[in-house]
């Protein structure tokens, strides 16, 4: 298997056993067993100066192929916003009910894609769900990693859920991280969210130097 991570978040107020979760969870191990499937291939794809289709496309074969998102949907003009949301891919869970799915490269954290995407989630009016895919490492034309995406992005989608005060209107995300990290040696540390009533969340991710 490649080194895939994964990580899900799901707001404080959805019942246990709520049957579109337990839809929008299948979809989401769907994907994170495609992704180690393909994480040879990704691994050649994802090097410097790559395009961030490449991966794209690697997805595209299952979500778009295989399970029946869509590409480049654009979903209902919000009432009071100019621009209309166009994520990478779309699924439709029912009338009004879907999941946006983007997948992010060189500019996941640098450039607050990672943060874009869930802001295009929460303001959407047919989404309530979202998949992000990000990078576990970053490289330079050294062939070093330059930054690490993925543990960045856990510790910002997550501070949107775990207590009222903070959750925006998105029931679930869904971080996958891709591609190799420079930690070989299965090193691993903790990043504790607490939330306003001191209850702790554990996200597992590579150490960062």
């Amino acid at each position: 298997m490649g080194d895939v991570r994964y990580e899900r978040f799901v707001r404080s107020d959805v019942p246990a056993g709520d049957p579109e979760i337990a839809r929008v969870d299948e979809l989401a191990q769907h994907l994170r067993t495609h992704l180690e499937r393909s994480s040879a291939a990704i691994n050649l794809a994802h090097v410097h100066r790559a395009s961030s289709s490449a991966i794209q496309r690697i997805v595209s074969e299952l979500l778009f192929t295989e399970l029946g998102f869509r590409e480049e949907v654009v979903l209902t003009p919000q009432s009071g916003f100019v621009t209309q949301a166009r994520p990478d891919f779309f699924y439709r869970l029912g009338p009004g009910r879907g999941i946006l799915a983007e997948v992010e490269r060189g500019g996941t954290t640098t450039n607050n894609h990672d943060l874009k995407d869930l802001w295009k989630a929460h303001i959407a009016d047919d989404a309530q769900h979202l998949f992000l895919v990000v990078p576990n490492a970053n490289w330079n034309e050294a062939g070093a990693a330059r930054e690490h995406p993925y543990r960045r992005v856990l510790g910002r989608v997550g501070a949107f859920f775990g207590t009222p005060r903070r959750e925006i209107d998105v029931l679930s995300a869904h971080v996958f991280g891709y591609g190799k990290s420079d930690q070989d040696d299965g090193t691993t540390e903790v990043l504790v969210i607490v939330d306003d009533e001191g209850n702790e969340y554990e996200l597992i991710g590579s150490t960062d130097d």
